[in-house]
């Protein structure tokens, strides 16, 4: 077992994959191997995240997710805890057992210990969990219908990564309100109740977990979306199978990238040049942020082309950023930051970068002006073809608009909306937002760890422009650029102070 770290990357798994896994793990090892290992690791972290805790309620869902909770009830109970578990396996578990007890009651001082063929009615659960249940029976672990007032921790076994998006009702929504109004720590068994394993959707109702166990695979829905509101800290336990399988994983969660030594015998032209291009009446701010990006990511040359004329051509703050009219520029050698600030006016000069620029950086009002123009689309596809780079940096909104889709339907499937588009446009795509996804279409997606809400303010959007414009010019890939890039921007917010406001200026002179 493992608590999830971002210094290396971590291969993520979809519900398919990890089905198949499963399954192929299943085919060598003993009947329940996989839910006892899974209980007893979730038992372990209990004792790990909570080691004062004495009661402990365990809310168990009727498939084997729940089955993995009642395994570490049992394990609980005899490490001299006080489990309590309340189950949707049977309609009245409590009143079951009682009754079976009064009419055949053990000789005193024994436990009674079910038999297979002593399995209440209605009971309606896969084998493996029906197993674990007459574990937890046999153990000793009380079961109750209605869910303790007083817990020390809460094990959030009711849904796993089989359930679909569906709001909860009833008993289980009653019990997810009754989790997050209690304020005791909660772990969750795979994924919190309510999350999408895939996707990162959530339901209304979901539970907020203070951690997660992730059982055989990490789940991309846990680092993108709102699974990183609802997951807490991750924690891994590959349940000893190793993963040695030909399945490959269906995302990366990025890792940290290496930092290149300088040679001292270098010079501005070994880093690249970076042009800026937008900025128009009233909105140079944005410009000059990306422009400033640009500059403390390292770029050996950054220049700036605003769209609006009367603007002074010169920041006094930053005297390196160099203003220059568009026309002047040779683009076919440089890395072109386009969009920010850019306004309407920016759709007049798309098809000349577009055709001419060697790497391209498409953001914020190019992306809008791409979007409704088909001959712009046509243009975009074609330097694909031409095997000329390009990184679109869209915002989920803008990312919907691109797509002729609801920032709804992008929002329930990131993932799959970042590939979409990368394989529409031929391109590297960053999709913005929390657990920001880089999607391109011969690689397979990655789901970036670092960033946190202090990047929710105006301009740090234009800063990741800047900063992959930066990546480029030195000789980065489209992908890898991104990668990295996207990576550092979240790392200064998480290195914030947190008491501290982060604004977009002083996130870019932070990058350096």
């Amino acid at each position: 077992m493992q608590r999830v770290n971002f210094h290396k990357p971590q291969a993520l798994y979809d519900v398919a994959a990890t089905r198949l896994l499963e399954q192929q793990a299943q085919q060598v090892l003993p009947p329940h191997t996989l839910m006892s290992r899974a209980g007893l690791a979730v038992a372990k972290l209990a004792l790990a995240v909570a080691p004062h805790a004495q009661r402990i309620w365990v809310a168990a869902g009727p498939g084997n997710n729940g089955g993995d909770g009642l395994e570490a009830a049992m394990h609980l109970q005899r490490w001299g805890k006080q489990p309590v578990v309340s189950w949707l396996g049977t309609p009245d578990q409590g009143a079951w057992a009682a009754e079976r007890s009064a009419a055949c009651p053990p000789p005193c001082g024994l436990l009674l210990l079910p038999a297979q063929n002593a399995l209440p009615p209605k009971l309606q659960a896969p084998e493996d969990t029906k197993t674990s249940w007459l574990n937890a029976m046999g153990a000793g672990v009380p079961f109750v219908d209605t869910p303790p007032e007083n817990f020390d921790l809460c094990i959030d076994a009711l849904l796993g990564i089989g359930s679909q998006l569906r709001e909860p009702a009833g008993q289980m929504a009653d019990w997810i309100a009754h989790i997050n109004r209690h304020g005791a720590p909660v772990l969750s068994v795979d994924v919190p109740t309510g999350l999408q394993a895939d996707t990162g959707a959530a339901c209304t109702t979901s539970v907020k977990a203070s951690h997660t166990l992730s059982l055989l695979t990490l789940k991309p829905g846990l680092f993108t979306g709102h699974g990183r509101d609802l997951a807490g800290c991750v924690w891994l336990d590959d349940l000893q199978h190793g993963q040695a399988s030909t399945v490959e994983p269906s995302a990366w969660l990025g890792g940290e990238p290496t930092t290149a030594v300088r040679a001292h015998a270098s010079h501005k032209g070994s880093y690249g040049d970076v042009v800026v291009v937008g900025g128009a009446k009233g909105m140079t701010g944005a410009a000059l942020l990306a422009g400033s990006a640009a500059l403390h990511g390292g770029a050996g040359r950054v220049f700036v082309s605003l769209l609006d004329d009367r603007a002074m051509p010169l920041d006094p703050s930053q005297p390196e950023l160099m203003f220059r009219a568009l026309e002047t520029l040779a683009l076919d050698s440089m890395s072109v930051v386009c969009g920010c600030g850019g306004g309407t006016d920016i759709a007049a000069h798309l098809p000349g970068l577009l055709n001419s620029a060697a790497n391209l950086v498409l953001d914020a009002d190019a992306l809008n002006a791409i979007a409704q123009s088909a001959p712009l689309q046509a243009l975009l596809c074609a330097r694909g073809q031409q095997q000329r780079t390009t990184v679109l940096t869209p915002h989920p909104l803008e990312a919907a608009r691109l797509l002729a889709c609801s920032t709804a339907q992008l929002q329930a499937n990131r993932l799959g909306c970042a590939q979409q588009l990368a394989q529409r446009f031929a391109c590297t795509v960053v999709l913005k937002g929390s657990g920001t996804v880089i999607a391109q279409a011969d690689r397979t997606p990655v789901i970036n760890p670092t960033g946190n809400a202090k990047l929710a303010t105006g301009g740090t959007g234009d800063v990741l422009a800047g900063l992959i414009g930066a990546r480029l010019a030195q000789g980065l890939n489209g992908f890898d650029a991104a990668c990295q890039a996207v990576y550092q921007h979240g790392q200064v917010a998480d290195h914030w102070p947190q008491r501290q406001a982060l604004t977009a200026s002083q996130l870019a002179h932070a990058l350096a």
